[in-house]
């Protein structure tokens, strides 16, 4: 996935000498979420979560993420067509 916020977990477990797999058993988070996080591969988050990894980590969610509006998207938003309304049919 390509998403202008990216998660710098990663960034904050080596600044506090811990590993990701610390992580993931002192939140109960399982690890493979954790991952997806770090390589940017989940499509969203819980704010339990979040909660969660502040928490142990002893930070505000704002350290654990970033938004980068220069970063480019490699895929196309989908055109949504417009329907128009359906008319109410009469039946006198």
């Amino acid at each position: 996935m390509d998403h202008k916020i990216t998660f710098k977990i990663e960034e904050v477990l080596r600044q506090r000498e811990q590993s990701l797999y610390w992580l993931s058993r002192t939140t109960g988070i399982s690890y493979t979420t954790l991952w997806r996080l770090t390589k940017d591969r989940a499509l969203g988050m819980n704010f339990a979560t979040l909660e969660k990894m502040c928490i142990a980590l002893d930070c505000r969610p704002g350290d654990l993420m970033e938004l980068d509006p220069d970063k480019k998207q490699k895929t196309k938003p989908r055109d949504i067509p417009v329907r128009t309304p359906r008319r109410a049919s009469s039946l006198l």
